[in-house]
């Protein structure tokens, strides 16, 4: 029985283990501290004390959770050429990187729901979008995330898994984990079928509902300006959802075998690039927040 699992890494690229791993350090901290920085200034600005960065300080929360689920201990398997990792911690690390991904994605999704009744239903956006719609939200997406996922991690642990302990990846994933199994994964497919659903194309089906009503909204208005400033509110989230979606496409659903073997790269794109671009484009791109970035950062000065 396998009691432990051995992650390969980036065995091939040992040559340049130092420069990666500095590249991956950095990124992980410049990850952390762009969300914290975020969540913080949310906070304690008061003129961001709206939906839009309510979901925007949750999904920051969620960009953490996932970075520090992954990175540490991909650099740690970086600079020992390999590493081992209990079974149960292999589990664990795939249930906890899993859970922030499917929240994100649902965080982006209300998101988008909020941009659409901002932009297409204003007069009717403070009756509807008010504190307590915005709770309910982000508590479904968090309790929906933990829970649904939390079935497939029980289905898991019912498998047999014997023989070969080596995973050739930076952490526990599901594909690369279900290989090692020697059980019938055919009642998993199922539950991974009604997740694939209820996380992924039911949102991204939402999404897009919610971008062509707005886009629709947007083309409506006889100003350019109009039309410029409206889209601006909407753009950062725009390129967050694009970003995400084509990360986990060209990681999960690209049928090529030579992307196949290069997964591991690829998937660095949603476990190190998205959460780290995120905090820049949300911020950099929203002069609300540089705004009150540059008003705090004077009241430190003077302090």
């Amino acid at each position: 029985m396998v009691t432990e699992i051995f992650l390969v890494g980036f065995g091939h690229l040992q040559h340049i283990k130092n420069v990666i791993f500095v590249l991956f350090l950095i990124a992980y901290l410049a990850t952390v501290t762009g969300n914290m920085l975020i969540i913080t200034l949310i906070s304690a600005s008061p003129r961001l004390h709206s939906p839009m960065y309510f979901f925007l300080s949750h999904l920051s929360a969620c960009e953490i959770l996932n970075t520090t689920t992954i990175i540490p201990n991909m650099l740690y398997i970086l600079w020992l050429n390999g590493g081992l990792m209990s079974f149960y911690g292999c589990i664990i690390q795939y249930y906890l990187g899993s859970v922030t991904g499917n929240i994100e994605f649902f965080l982006l999704t209300v998101m988008a729901y909020d941009r659409h009744l901002a932009i297409c239903n204003p007069l009717r956006y403070s009756s509807i979008m008010n504190k307590n719609t915005q709770n309910h939200l982000v508590a479904w997406a968090w309790v929906a995330g933990f829970t649904m996922m939390f079935v497939l991690i029980i289905t898991i642990c019912h498998l047999q898994f014997c023989g070969s302990n080596t995973i050739d990846h930076f952490y526990c994933d599901l594909d690369p984990l279900l290989q090692l199994s020697s059980s019938d994964t055919s009642l998993m497919d199922m539950e991974l079928i009604f997740i694939t659903i209820f996380f992924g194309i039911v949102p991204f089906v939402l999404v897009t509902v919610s971008y062509i009503s707005i886009f629709s909204t947007i083309l409506r208005i006889s100003s350019r300006s109009g039309r410029q400033k409206t889209f601006s509110t909407c753009s950062s989230h725009l390129m967050s959802v694009f970003m995400y979606c084509v990360s986990i496409c060209v990681t999960y659903l690209v049928p090529s075998q030579q992307l196949k073997r290069v997964s591991k790269f690829t998937s660095l794109l949603y476990t190190v690039v998205t959460p780290l671009l995120n905090p820049f484009i949300y911020s950099l791109r929203n002069q609300e927040m540089i705004d009150c970035f540059k008003y705090h950062f004077k009241l430190i000065n003077k302090g």
